[in-house]
């Protein structure tokens, strides 16, 4: 599992850079770079939005990867040591991108 670290603070999942998620999805099935990636997982915290109290952030995790010319895609896993989530103000997952991504 990847080592992540997400500077989505708009991310409801977001907690100390870290996700609450469990896993996450990156999409960009036909990316040439970054910025053609997206966080899928990603859902906009709202002033009503918080998290269970049992949900911990923690810094590694699965990321399901269906960006096909990423050098880290393993059969649609990523098998990055360490990705980074950008996407600091996003308001929908297309504004959040896959800082890791490495085409072939």
């Amino acid at each position: 599992m990847p080592q992540l670290d997400c500077s989505v603070d708009s991310c409801v999942y977001n907690k100390r850079e870290c996700c609450c998620r469990g896993e996450i999805c990156v999409d960009g099935r036909e990316a040439k770079s970054s910025e053609d990636t997206c966080c899928r997982s990603f859902e906009e915290k709202r002033g009503d939005s918080f998290l269970s109290a049992t949900e911990h952030p923690t810094q590694t995790i699965n990321v399901e990867c269906k960006a096909t010319d990423c050098i880290y895609n393993k059969d649609c896993i990523c098998d990055a040591r360490h990705i980074g989530i950008a996407g600091s103000n996003a308001c929908h997952c297309e504004q959040t991108e896959c800082a890791s991504f490495c085409c072939h």
